[in-house]
């Protein structure tokens, strides 16, 4: 089962190399990868949202699922799986970005990215489209840079999943009485 799995996981990232590679994706992926470390664009995204009284719950309930993901995903999950990267042993994969030092599953990309999705799409559904293509986006960009197999990616948004509707169902209707 588990070899079956690696098996469709390199499928996919040869066939996103072999089909999809070219110099406008290679600096678009390298960007949006980028904005995602460290879910830097969420994090500033939810600090904005703390100046103003009207979205102060949304960033703080933002920033909670981000830390709850992290918490899971980084600290606990990536130690406990010790996955290694789709490069490791492969000398010829010319990486677009630095090579990460933690190991491969889940993608914290993807969990912090889809964390905030959620949440975000939550308190202001009629930007979910928006706020997911950017999610996705960032996801995607793991697997065109090859750092992350599609199940590390599918695995973080889940976790981002399962972590928002903790967050929100936990804080949500907790917070300062709807008063923030």
């Amino acid at each position: 089962m588990i070899e079956s799995l690696t098996n469709l996981d390199i499928a996919i990232l040869k066939f996103i190399n072999l089909h999809l590679s070219n110099v406008v994706f290679d600096r678009l992926m390298s960007a949006l990868s980028f904005i995602g470390n460290g879910g830097m664009v969420w994090i500033i995204l939810s600090l904005a949202m703390l100046i103003d009284r009207r979205y102060r719950k949304a960033g703080i309930l933002t920033l909670c699922a981000l830390v709850l993901t992290y918490t899971f995903g980084d600290i606990i999950l990536k130690h406990l799986i010790q996955r290694d990267r789709p490069f490791v042993g492969l000398p010829d994969i010319k990486l677009l970005v630095p090579k990460p030092t933690t190991f491969s599953f889940p993608s914290g990309h993807t969990a912090s990215s889809f964390a905030a999705a959620f949440v975000l799409a939550h308190m202001f559904g009629r930007y979910r489209i928006p706020i997911f293509l950017l999610a996705g986006l960032i996801a995607f960009s793991r697997l065109y840079l090859y750092v992350h197999y599609p199940s590390d990616v599918l695995a973080g948004a889940i976790l981002g999943f399962g972590c928002a509707r903790i967050t929100l169902h936990s804080l949500n209707n907790r917070l300062w009485c709807n008063k923030v």
